[in-house]
């Protein structure tokens, strides 16, 4: 271990922090702030980072985790399912700001090669930056935040081909036709390894792995296939960072793709962290004092540039100019990417230092701004852009290109108001079961790789890997979910899935426990109810009992209620003492149930709710009725009880029984 290295990196990630919390109060983003640590902290700067090279080490890490999530969130369905908006749309606005800056790339006296590695680097946006500002601000299902997350995406990807003609460009091929040709074979062999790794041994191997059980092993087989992959396109003579996206492509078609990403996400942001700051190392923050018009004056025409070349590519896809500006503003930044191409393009000679160092200033105000472009991105549009294009221009582009009008929409197949159920054993299968027989949609959370085919055999929403992991949490949507069951048999595990559950959802959390000593501590962690299997085995032990000696079903209901309510009361009493929810105490007791109604006694059907007396006679309130496909919610005395009606009642469970039982 160097120790020197070690010191810096506490320095400069301490740094990091308070910067970075400095900057969430002013909403900026935090790739900046260890940008902002690197540029301080780095040779340029106070000098505290001596040993840049150990931290370059470390920041190539960053880029190969990178590349490596980026291809196992890559989905060639979620790619068809965007369809003509990512290739008719990305290749438009790459094309297009690759055009507009090699033209003045070459009026400020760059050569061809170089100023058309400059378009490359200009043409790629921050895929980091702008989803997290669309998400928190509840734009992503707008019709330009769908459109800028599907330009993304195809930047994202078309970093690649990037990464392979920039040593064309540099001209380093004594014979170009024969290099596309070696170039050509060489990706044609890695598809062929993609396929026959992706199809047949990945898959196997994962699954045989995630069978045990066992993390670590788990962990270390998906890093072991990170580098294998990096290792192996390098000795092809390519990047590491494209050896790392293949080899998330090949995971990203697996079942366990969810639980490696979420695994692997930690590692990422860490060493992505040390990718930044060893960017802020490498700027010169005289360059502002010094070049301040310079700076300035290429930001602004960088931002010029991609917001017209940007919105050309989504209004020829028939948007509305509207639609188009916001796209326009929403990516005029430079990206993340663009500094891993520019490293590329320091190599091969395209970039010379004193214009990588232009380069990195200019992409450090475009990041800047984008938050507060967006923040006011509707005003922006319609105070500034109608300036140059009045609402009569627009409204006649419109007309021009026939555009389809769009409405902010939700993606229907994103599971809402279900109920997630962790841990698919006997358990789990039955809460399924009786769930999808009420037509209640459903997601399971499963390790099992047998139990998980087996609950998407039965057509239930499947996400295979480990509850603790966020990222699997979040495919299941457990944060719209409105129950959340927890349905495994380690103690442990179950303790652990509750507190990170409950961090991310306010759903009701039901817990299976074997034993009733369990029952507090998942209370405490935030369960919202816990059963027990030993006592509810009691409770079918003399069920069965009762009915041996000929007690009445009614009666044994009522006694399977109390001792139900005897048992269960306390601990919704420990709940009433610790609510912080506002609600009252009384009701915490409490619960809603649906009744059907049949014959029954003849005081409650064919009387009003006045007559009938259900709150007087079984301590029940009736919320509301539904009669004939129409649930009547303004319920006055005078309405009566009548046969084939629900019932929505407010009661204590025991209450709920009996007047069941008078019911049925």
């Amino acid at each position: 271990m160097h120790f020197e290295l070690f010191e810096e990196l506490i320095v400069v990630l301490a740094l990091a922090i308070g910067i970075i919390l400095l900057f969430r109060r002013f909403k900026l983003p935090g790739v900046l702030g260890f940008i902002i640590a690197g540029m301080i902290a780095g040779p340029h700067g106070l000098g505290w980072v001596a040993a840049v090279e150990e931290v370059e080490v470390l920041a190539e890490m960053g880029v190969i985790f990178l590349l490596f999530v980026i291809g196992m969130e890559f989905s060639l369905k979620k790619l068809a399912s965007i369809g003509v908006t990512v290739f008719v749309g990305g290749t438009l606005q790459a094309l297009l700001t690759t055009l507009f800056v090699t033209g003045v790339g070459r009026l400020l006296g760059l050569s061809l090669p170089a100023a058309v590695f400059t378009g490359f680097l200009i043409t790629l946006s921050s895929t980091a930056i702008v989803l997290r500002i669309l998400q928190e601000k509840g734009r992503m299902d707008s019709p330009f935040g769908r459109t800028s997350a599907a330009i993304l995406i195809f930047q994202d990807i078309l970093v690649v081909p990037m990464m392979l003609l920039t040593p064309m460009l540099a001209g380093k091929s004594k014979d170009i036709g024969h290099d596309l040709l070696l170039l050509a074979g060489k990706m044609l062999l890695l598809v062929a390894a993609v396929y026959i790794a992706g199809r047949f041994v990945v898959p196997r191997l994962l699954r045989t792995v995630s069978k045990g059980r066992n993390k670590e092993l788990f962990l270390i087989t998906i890093v072991v296939l990170c580098f294998a992959a990096a290792w192996g396109t390098s000795a092809l003579g390519l990047s590491l960072a494209l050896g790392a996206f293949f080899a998330g492509l090949i995971i990203s078609e697996t079942d366990q793709a969810y639980q490696a990403t979420g695994i692997v996400q930690p590692f990422h942001e860490l060493f992505m962290s040390f990718f930044f700051v060893s960017i802020g190392m490498l700027v010169d923050p005289a360059l502002f004092a010094d070049k301040p018009f310079t700076v300035l004056g290429l930001a602004l025409t960088v931002v010029v540039v991609k917001i017209v070349a940007t919105f050309l590519s989504v209004w020829v896809l028939r948007k509305p100019v509207q639609t188009a500006l916001l796209t326009g503003l929403a990516l005029f930044q430079v990206g993340e990417f663009s500094f891993v191409l520019a490293i590329s393009g320091i190599a091969s000679g395209l970039l010379t230092r004193e214009h990588h160092q232009l380069f990195l200033a200019v992409s450090i105000l475009t990041m800047g701004a984008t938050p507060f472009a967006l923040q006011y991105a509707d005003d922006i549009v319609r105070r500034v852009f109608t300036v140059f294009l009045p609402r009569s221009v627009a409204e006649r582009l419109d007309r021009m290109m026939r555009v389809r009008r769009e409405e902010e929409k939700s993606d229907r197949r994103i599971l809402k108001d279900h109920v997630v159920i962790i841990g698919f054993g006997l358990n789990g299968q039955n809460v399924a079961r009786a769930a999808q027989s009420s037509k209640i949609r459903c997601a399971v959370i499963e390790e099992d790789p047998d139990l998980a085919a087996l609950a998407t055999s039965r057509g239930l929403h499947v996400v295979q890997g480990d509850a603790t992991n966020d990222h699997v949490l979040e495919k299941a949507h457990v944060e719209q979910a409105r129950v959340v069951v927890v349905a495994i048999a380690d103690a442990e595990a179950t303790r652990r899935i509750v507190s990170r559950v409950r961090s991310h959802t306010t759903a009701h959390l039901i817990v299976r426990t074997r034993y009733v000593r369990e029952i507090d501590a998942n209370l405490g962690l935030g369960a919202n109810e816990v059963i027990p299997e030993e006592f509810e085995t009691s409770i079918e032990i003399f069920h069965r009992v009762l009915r041996k000696y000929l007690v009445t079903e009614p009666q044994i209901q009522e006694i399977t209620a109390h001792f139900r309510n005897a048992h269960y009361g306390p601990m919704r009493g420990a709940m009433a003492k610790s609510n912080t929810t506002g609600i009252a105490p009384d009701l915490l007791g409490m619960e809603i149930a649906t009744i059907p109604v049949t014959l029954g006694r003849t005081r409650i059907v064919g009387h009003t709710l006045a007559q009938a007396d259900l709150r007087g006679r079984f301590g029940v309130t009736v919320l509301a009725i539904r009669r004939q496909g129409r649930t009547l919610t303004h319920i006055e005395g005078t309405e009566k009880i009548r046969p084939d009606d629900l019932l929505y009642v407010l009661g204590t469970p025991d209450s709920v029984v009996r007047l069941n039982a008078a019911l049925s």
